[in-house]
């Protein structure tokens, strides 16, 4: 069994080498699928919603795997690989000010359009209302993945180690929404 995982893996980092966008859009959209599924059944939906599902993984693909990417090739390119505490704590800084804010307004609304099935006004409300409490609770989670990020894991599996910390992100944040349509009047 350990030779199976050692050649998958090791196939694994020859595809993040050779087709590294490609990787990290599947990747990013099977782990979004597995977040998505494991959220589901502990908000206690029976009955797998299949359209919420592949959304979730087309999201992924589309738009975490791609933006991590690219970003963690922009942040390279301007500090030039640089790895000290300053330059760790700079790219944390604009991981927390860039990437964080805008990946949980994109969670929110996917969450109050598709899974709550609300009307953009109500989405927007919720959003307002409930965004600022979410973006600081990110910040003090991210920062802390972020610190690990830039400063122990190869640029070449930053985006696997965002998404597969992004199932424990996306099942709190899914937990909380869900508690919080709960106690609407």
């Amino acid at each position: 069994m350990g030779s199976v995982a050692k050649n998958g893996l090791n196939n694994y980092v020859k595809q993040l080498q050779e087709h590294p966008l490609r990787t990290k859009s599947i990747t990013a959209g099977v782990l979004m699928g597995i977040n998505d599924i494991v959220s589901q059944k502990l908000t206690g939906i029976r009955k797998l919603q299949l359209k919420r599902l592949f959304l979730k993984v087309f999201i992924g693909a589309a738009y975490f795997g791609p933006f991590g990417h690219y970003f963690d090739i922009i942040l390279e390119k301007i500090f030039k690989g640089k790895k000290d505490s300053k330059t760790v704590a700079k790219k944390v800084l604009i991981d927390e000010l860039i990437s964080s804010p805008l990946n949980n307004l994109i969670f929110m609304i996917y969450y109050g359009l598709v899974i709550e099935g609300q009307p953009w006004v109500h989405v927007k409300a919720s959003v307002k209302k409930g965004y600022p409490s979410v973006q600081y609770a990110s910040w003090m989670f991210g920062s802390a993945v972020g610190l690990i990020n830039y400063k122990f894991i190869p640029l070449h599996f930053r985006v696997v180690f965002n998404n597969l910390i992004g199932i424990c992100w996306g099942i709190f944040m899914n937990l909380r929404a869900r508690s919080m349509a709960l106690t609407k009047p």
